[in-house]
């Protein structure tokens, strides 16, 4: 069926059970951003395939919500079929709420899957609608039922994370959930989000693509820890490990069933905004609820010492791959065709001859030229442009290692550049150095610090559309909370050890995009009358092409910061690298003066 034709079908079960219309976000019983293939219903009934956004359909619209980072890709996607493309905080497009309350009836039924669909959700649309007297109907999966050749679950087995990698037991882990449990008078904890649960039980597996977590849940109270898990994919050495660490199994579909059997005075602390529907209502509803973040989220955000000197070996080892990735690039573009995907192809390998490489943490973003523009490109086999001496080249990539995770973004030259290329590359990294360098006040967010790396942009009259770094995860996902650096305003103050990203960028549509980004941990730099300051310590060294760099842009002291950087650079990978990538990555980090 094409898109079209899945409209009408998904429009038939609608008028079948009086649903006026039916709201699909990207999502899975999890509330995860990176889904399995079997719960990407979203992308099934838009042909979008970016992981954000929602759609809605009535029997006279479709429409797809997506955010900056992908509107390009979204109108390419949705050109020839029904859907009108909304974008997301953008003048003119209303948001999804604002456009129910706009256009959605009194005693209107509006369609939605329990199971995906998150309760926080559910109530901001009840909140929004409450005048309206509407009615939700959230017990069937409308998509699911016309997707005929949907993807199985994964029933791979999952291992169990070392302490050496881990630097905390699960049991050290579980004393200080109970502890938080305490303090909130919580007598049961649940957790529906994947990467909490195997940062808890230490846990990992391949549930998701490029995402080493097991679809679960888990269920904590003050004598007890169970694992909601497919028993197949769990062996006997697993189920044992977590026996002796206090924690044991049930299976998967059970957990509704465990949660109705609670007694009526239990106090069940969980976030709704990371819990379905479907599993808030099994709750007896004489249980009283705490809607809280997941302490977990926040235990897991602050590295422990293990985990940061893991992650400081694993950004090495991931840069020995990029640098010899792009020596070899340099030399072998002029002599073999060379396109987007052969690229992230070779950059693989690079990356698998690392010790304690598993998997990429994300599908590479290879983009050339104006492919650049859209900032989550993915480029295919069938539809991927091929390299030529002159342009930019964006890179942006990660690795699963047992050492951590790792994310990382070079834009390089490939030959000669204009003017407008070279402006561009300069600002974006006069905005990394100068949020690199920030020195700031304990208790400061990463909205208050979003500004140091957009201010040479804004003196431009210039601006991306997305944040300019999230938190990363320890041999989990990429993204992650609670911390982030972004204009959208986030309480949530930057702590020692909290591992964030930086990176700047500007986006010019059919032209190219230029992205920088470095990985740094937070940490404790002076304290004085007047406080605690703290800086950042980086993780990430690769090289920054040169030759993209208008040198009487950089001040004297970012030149400065760049020849230091470079120094660093080369004296941490020059004795993993092979006599040719060594000579050449000496002549691309000499200092800015020498060029």
């Amino acid at each position: 069926m094409n898109i079209n034709d899945k409209i009408k079908e998904l429009r038939k079960l609608m008028a079948e059970k009086d649903i006026d219309m039916y709201i699909e976000p990207s999502a899975d019983p999890h509330q995860s951003e990176y889904l399995a293939d079997h719960f990407m219903t979203r992308a099934f009934i838009t042909g979008f395939t970016g992981s954000a956004g929602t759609a809605l359909i009535t029997q006279e619209e479709a429409i797809l919500w997506t955010d900056g980072r992908y509107f390009i890709q979204a109108e390419n996607q949705i050109r020839d079929n029904e859907f009108k493309l909304y974008r997301m905080n953008t003048p003119g497009y209303p948001s999804l709420h604002e456009w129910l309350e706009e256009n959605v009836r009194e005693d209107s039924t509006i369609g939605l899957n329990g199971n995906i669909f998150s309760q926080g959700a559910v109530e901001k649309i009840e909140e929004k609608l409450q005048e309206k007297n509407i009615k939700i109907h959230d017990e069937d999966d409308l998509i699911g039922s016309i997707w005929d050749d949907r993807p199985e679950l994964s029933h791979k087995e999952a291992f169990m994370l070392k302490e050496e990698y881990s630097g905390k037991p699960t049991e050290e882990k579980l004393q200080d959930v109970r502890k938080e449990m305490e303090k909130k008078k919580a007598t049961h904890f649940v957790l529906g989000s994947l990467d909490d649960i195997a940062w808890l039980y230490n846990i990992r597996g391949w549930d998701v693509e490029n995402n080493p977590v097991v679809i679960s849940y888990a269920l904590i109270s003050m004598e007890y820890a169970i694992l909601f898990v497919d028993g197949r994919k769990i062996s006997e050495a697993v189920k044992n490990d977590l026996f002796d660490t206090g924690v044991v199994l049930a299976d998967y579909e059970s957990i509704n069933q465990h949660l109705e059997g609670l007694s009526k005075d239990s106090t069940v602390i969980l976030q709704k905004d990371r819990i379905n529907r479907s599993l808030y209502n099994a709750i007896p509803r004489e249980c009283k609820v705490i809607d809280s973040e997941n302490m977990t989220s926040n235990l897991k955000g602050i590295k422990n010492t293990t985990e940061i000197e893991n992650q400081k070996e694993a950004y090495i080892k991931d840069c020995v791959a990029l640098t010899s990735f792009f020596h070899w690039l340099e030399n072998e573009i002029e002599i073999r065709e060379i396109t987007e995907v052969s690229a992230a192809e070779k950059l693989l390998k690079y990356r698998m001859e690392q010790q304690g490489f598993i998997q990429p943490s994300f599908k590479t973003i290879a983009a050339y030229g104006p492919n650049a523009a859209m900032m989550h490109y993915s480029a295919s086999k069938s539809s991927c442009a091929t390299l030529e001496k002159k342009g930019l080249f964006l890179v942006d990539s990660g690795g699963q290692y047992y050492d951590g995770t790792t994310d990382i973004t070079r834009t390089v030259a490939l030959g000669e550049l204009n003017e407008q290329e070279k402006r561009d590359f300069t600002l974006v990294l006069k905005g990394q150095i100068n949020l690199l360098s920030a020195r700031f006040l304990q208790g400061t967010s990463g909205h208050v610090l979003d500004i140091l790396a957009r201010k040479p942009l804004w003196d431009e009259g210039i601006d991306y559309k997305c944040g300019t770094g999230h938190g990363v995860g320890y041999l989990l996902s990429v993204h992650e909370g609670p911390h982030r650096i972004a204009t959208a305003p986030n309480n949530v103050a930057m702590e020692p050890g909290m591992v964030v990203t930086i990176e700047p960028g500007i986006y010019r549509e059919g032209m190219h995009g230029v992205r920088t980004e470095n990985v740094v941990v937070v940490r404790e730099d002076i304290e004085n009358e007047w406080g605690k300051f703290l800086n950042f310590q980086l993780l990430s060294y690769c090289y920054i092409d040169r030759d993209c760099i208008v040198p009487e842009m950089l001040s004297g002291q970012e030149k400065i910061w760049l020849d230091q950087y470079h120094n660093d650079v080369f004296e941490k990978l020059e004795d993993r690298l092979s006599d040719e990538v060594r000579d050449w990555l000496k002549e691309k980090t000499k200092p800015i003066s020498i060029q």
